[in-house]
């Protein structure tokens, strides 16, 4: 087959990787242009960009795809089928239309729920006990085209949106796969999806990482552990030197009571709304290392008592 193939960060390079193992002719690919990052500011490249370059593959990266010249230089390619995962910039609907047997999309969620920008992260967030990967065939409203195949994955206690996004990409590559070799024969069909249960996965917000304290333990539990590793659910203690933020990477609710945000114990027990979480691992802001709950309260000397906001 030939792809044009469409993804930006490393969820995707999983999928490329397997598609160019298959033996398809990968034409192009497109990705976001490189963005400044580090002390140094310097351009880096997106995750999908170096993986291109080093399997040498053309790479593209236009700022907009609604340019006459962005369409004559898409249909140019003579694609068979384009594979998008995770590109992070809309399709109009004049290139959908473009590729013999259209644009097909690796989602990170059981559609229709959890359609949008951050479906791992709000998975978990939500407590759902399950999550998975479907190839649909993208339409031009938000993840609304009709699936073709989905693999599921169970959501266990504890999970961290990380972990389950590492669990993700290589089902998701594998699932995209045989996608396309069923597509190569002919033999892929899409089945609409459900009107019912259609939830929406919201961009995460700064805002939404301070930890509320006064919310349901599992609540609090599962909002620290979907924003993990990023951007990282936080709460503010003075360590010494007045509040410094410190970033909370995963917590399990726990047996406890107390005023919302009261540290209850040595081993980083906190107090919430109802019952407690139990900090598993921490980091404070602008430091590298993480730490378990008790090593973290030893180094800040933090004692039962201390009050978290």
């Amino acid at each position: 087959m030939r792809i044009v193939f469409m993804g930006t960060p490393d969820f995707a390079v999983p999928t490329l990787d397997r598609l160019h193992a298959d033996g398809h002719d990968i034409v192009a690919v497109y990705t976001r242009a490189p963005a400044k990052a580090g002390r140094g500011m310097a351009l880096k490249p997106s995750p999908v960009h170096a993986r291109a370059e080093a399997l040498g593959l053309p790479v593209l990266t236009p700022s907009t795809l609604k340019s006459e010249e962005a369409f004559e230089t898409f249909a140019g390619h003579g694609a068979d089928v384009a594979v998008v995962v995770a590109y992070g910039m809309l399709l109009p609907q004049k290139i959908l239309d473009v590729p013999r047997f259209g644009c097909l999309n690796l989602h990170g969620s059981l559609l229709p729920r959890w359609r949008g920008a951050a479906p791992i992260q709000r998975a978990v967030m939500a407590g759902d006990a399950e999550s998975g990967v479907g190839v649909m065939r993208m339409e031009a409203g938000l993840d609304t085209g009709p699936v073709a195949m989905e693999a599921r994955l169970a959501i266990t206690e504890g999970m961290t949106a990380g972990e389950l996004h590492d669990r993700l990409m290589p089902l998701g590559a594998d699932l995209m796969g045989r996608a396309i070799q069923a597509l190569e024969r002919e033999g892929l069909t899409f089945t609409p999806q459900a009107t019912e249960g259609v939830v929406y996965a919201h961009k995460i917000t700064n805002e939404e990482a301070r930890i509320d304290w006064s919310r349901q333990a599992e609540e609090v539990g599962r909002h620290i552990n979907g924003l993990s590793p990023f951007p990282g659910a936080y709460f503010e203690a003075d360590l010494g030197k007045g509040p410094e933020r410190v970033k909370v990477l995963r917590a399990l609710a726990h047996d406890g009571s107390g005023t919302p945000g009261t540290l209850l114990d040595a081993a980083g027990t906190v107090a919430c709304g109802t019952g407690a979480v139990r900090l598993l691992e921490l980091r404070r802001a602008g430091k590298g290392g993480v730490a378990s709950g008790e090593e973290f309260l030893r180094g800040a000397r933090l004692a039962a008592g201390a009050s978290f906001a």
